[in-house]
C-alpha cells in the first residue's frame, strides 16, 4: 500500500525539505509538488491523491481555500510558520499542522498518522475497529476503544473520558455521530448527555451507572438500558 501525495509550497526550500522527507517514506508516492498554489489547485481538481502536503499561507490562493473549494478532499497536513493559522486546519479537520521549520520527528509523527488513518478508513464499519479517530487539539487523534470510559454532550461539542486520564478530550462532534463511529455492542447511549463504555458499568442503583471514576444518570427515554444490563 502507498499513499499518493502531493505538497504545495511556495517556498522552494520550504518544498525541498517535505520532498527530502517523503523520499524516505516507502509508503508514500510523491506525485508531483508545486510551488504555484493555482497549478496545483488545477491539479487536485483533475487527480484523485490520498494526501496532501499544504502550506497554509500563500500569495494567490491560502491552502485553507484551497482545501475548502476541493470536491473530494483527500487527507491533509498543513505546513505553516505561523501557530494563529491552526484554528483554520482545525476547522477543515486537517490531519495534522506542521510549524515550520518542519522537524523530521514531526513530520514522520504526522505522516503515521496518515498511514493509520488511511488503514483505519479501509477498515470503515467493521465493529472490531480497535480504534477511533477525533480532532482535538488542532489534530487528528487516535482513541484507543479499550480506553474510553464515558462520553458527555457539550451543545456542538462531546468530552470523550479516559480510563486513569484527568483531562478529557474535547471535539467538534454529536453524541449521535460518535456513537456511530463506536461498536455498538460495547457502548450505549443513557441520556441524553451521555454514551457509556457497557463493559466499564460496575453497579445500577436508582437509576444512576456507577462507573470506575463516577456516577452517571440514566435518562427516561433510556431506562430499558437497566433492564438489558440486569439480564
Amino acid at each position: 500500500m502507498q499513499l499518493k501525495c502531493v505538497a504545495i509550497d511556495d517556498e522552494p526550500l520550504a518544498l525541498e525539505i517535505i520532498k527530502k522527507y517523503i523520499a524516505e517514506f516507502s509508503k508514500l508516492q510523491l506525485l508531483a509538488t508545486f510551488e504555484d498554489a493555482v497549478s496545483g489547485a488545477e491539479y487536485l481538481h483533475n487527480t484523485r491523491i490520498d494526501l496532501l502536503f499544504i502550506d497554509i499561507d500563500m500569495p494567490d490562493i491560502t491552502g485553507v481555500d484551497l482545501v475548502r473549494a476541493l470536491k473530494d478532499k483527500p487527507m491533509v497536513i498543513f505546513t505553516t510558520a505561523h501557530k494563529n493559522f491552526a484554528f483554520e486546519g482545525f476547522e477543515l479537520q486537517a490531519l495534522d499542522y506542521l510549524l515550520k521549520p518542519i522537524s523530521i520527528k514531526r513530520f514522520n509523527e504526522a505522516v503515521n498518522k496518515a498511514i493509520d488513518f488511511f488503514s483505519y478508513k479501509k477498515r470503515a464499519g467493521n465493529e472490531a475497529e480497535e480504534a477511533i479517530y477525533i480532532h482535538s487539539e488542532y489534530r487528528m487523534i487516535k482513541v484507543p476503544i479499550r480506553d474510553i470510559e464515558y462520553i458527555e454532550s457539550m451543545q456542538d461539542y462531546i468530552k470523550i473520558y479516559l480510563l486513569g486520564v484527568e483531562k478529557p478530550l474535547l471535539t467538534l462532534m454529536s453524541l449521535k455521530a460518535v456513537l456511530e463511529k463506536l461498536p455498538s455492542n460495547k457502548f450505549e447511549r443513557i441520556h441524553r448527555s451521555y454514551i457509556i463504555a457497557k463493559g466499564q458499568v460496575t453497579s445500577i442503583l436508582n437509576r444512576k451507572v456507577k462507573l470506575p471514576s463516577i456516577e452517571l444518570p440514566v435518562g427516561n427515554s433510556y431506562a430499558d438500558f437497566i433492564k438489558r444490563w440486569s439480564k
